[in-house]
């Protein structure tokens, strides 16, 4: 090991920062971020690290270095294009046991500065010894993404109740275990959701209650996307990664499915056009149930809950019953397989607004407000509408819509299987019927289909 890395105190205390420029202001900024006062001597100083210097009550010297600079200093940067003084800055700072940086220097450095992922208080850093920084800050960006932002509030929770944990628990393996289970469970799950009263109220309640467990369990209700796994989000998929039972749908593509938590129990709940692998009411009562056992239940649906996904109607049970659940968008199937197809579905020269439109209703029909479908300016989308599709464009023309609008089904869109027919209201369902078509599919119609011709970009489309 290099270097052992260290968190230090900088709050009121005096850094040295000698130079002027780009380099030194990144620098002063995380050393301001940490509460220092900063001490700038350079021949020139940027206006921005001038204000910087002012805001933490500090000072610069638009002069040169000397070495009576240092006094009273607990840390030095070197940030200046002059090779020999940077090494004169080091050599007199580590002789008055002084931490100095050099940047871009690190033989020259006693210190050096990590990448930094920041959910103060909790901070994680990351260092390559100043062999290769930006390998280094690649690896922070993947942190990044594996710790949300409410980590740092969780992190600040857990210091409000510190001092009464350990006096509940004053055994160590026994507080570690009470921790733990915080961290990994439905408080904490408040907290990253967004709602940190409801998460201190929480662990209140189990704090004065001796630290017993509750019992009751959690339903996450998640949007997976078109199919595409990279358009997952950041918190989809660390429900995922945690969930000890998931419920998964027909539209929820197979590679999604496989990354869930590899031993959690895996429950098929699809639907097909008039054929339920299980009816919707018995999912309801399996969320319930499972939730009343304690475990964490994952819903999870193709494209987003909330858009003919049948979910409120899913967490509307849960609320009548006083079972916790979190609600998680994904991307629908309209953005997403419209994008992946070279559509927008807005545009200024085509479409003002956009209507999304289920292709039957509850009771299997399709009587929609075809009146106020065929208005100009605007783009419609039509789920589950591949069986419907004749009538769905016979019923636009007989209102008042052009043969002639440009119209496209999407099939299998954002996947490697994706298929893109392109046609008109008037042959659009001829060119469907003379091709294998198979859900899940999207229907667009309106002007901005016409263009696709320029704007298709995804390699694995096959155009039709």
């Amino acid at each position: 090991m290099d270097f052992l890395p260290l968190f230090h105190n900088l709050k009121g205390r005096q850094v040295l920062v000698v130079g002027g420029g780009e380099v030194a202001l990144r620098k002063a900024r995380l050393l301001a971020d940490a509460g220092a006062v900063l001490r700038v001597v350079a021949p020139q100083i940027d206006s921005q690290l001038i204000e910087l210097v002012e805001a933490s009550s500090g000072l610069a010297h638009v002069r040169g270095y000397a070495e009576a600079d240092l006094d009273q200093c607990v840390l030095v940067i070197a940030a200046t294009d002059d090779e020999s003084l940077n090494a004169l800055i080091s050599q007199q700072a580590q002789a008055r046991g002084v931490p100095v940086n050099v940047v871009d220097a690190p033989a020259l450095c006693s210190v050096i500065f990590p990448a930094i992922v920041d959910r103060s208080p909790l901070i994680v850093a990351v260092s390559s010894a100043g062999d290769a920084p930006v390998l280094a800050r690649l690896i922070r960006a993947k942190i990044e993404t594996w710790i949300p932002s409410a980590y740092g509030q969780l992190a600040g929770l857990a210091k409000r109740f510190r001092s009464r944990v350990k006096a509940l628990f004053p055994d160590v393996q026994q507080r570690r275990v009470f921790w733990e289970d915080v961290f990994q469970g439905p408080i904490a799950e408040r907290m990253l959701a967004g709602q940190p009263t409801e998460a201190e109220r929480m662990l209140e309640e189990r704090v004065a209650g001796g630290g017993t467990q509750r019992a009751l369990g959690e339903v996450y209700l998640v949007g997976a996307g078109p199919g595409d796994p990279d358009l997952l989000t950041f918190r989809a998929l660390r429900l995922m990664q945690q969930a000890d039972v998931v419920l998964y749908d027909r539209l929820v593509a197979g590679p999604i499915v496989e990354m869930c938590r590899r031993d959690a129990e895996r429950i098929y709940v699809g639907k097909r056009r008039s054929e339920h692998a299980v009816p919707q009411e018995e999912i309801n009562r399996l969320l319930i149930d499972l939730a009343l056992q304690g475990k964490r239940v994952l819903r999870l649906k193709g494209g987003d809950p909330f858009i003919f996904g049948r979910g409120g109607e899913e967490i509307g049970e849960l609320a009548a019953n006083g079972i916790p659940f979190q609600v998680v968008p994904g991307i629908t199937a309209a953005s997403g397989c419209a994008a992946y197809a070279g559509i927008p579905l807005t545009h200024r020269d085509h479409a003002q607004s956009v209507r999304f439109v289920t292709g039957h209703l509850k009771d299997g029909s399709s009587d929609l407000p075809w009146s106020d479908l065929v208005a100009p300016g605007q783009t419609l989308v039509f789920y589950m509408g591949l069986v419907g599709l004749p009538s769905i464009c016979s019923e636009l023309i007989r209102h008042g819509r052009s043969a002639n609008t440009p119209a496209a089904l999407v099939q299998q869109g954002t996947t490697s299987n994706q298929r893109v027919f392109t046609g008109t209201l008037g042959d659009l369902p001829q060119l469907v019927a003379r091709n294998e078509v198979h859900a899940p599919t999207l229907v667009i119609v309106g002007e901005v289909v016409q263009l696709r011709d320029k704007l298709a970009w995804f390699e694995g489309a096959q155009v039709d």
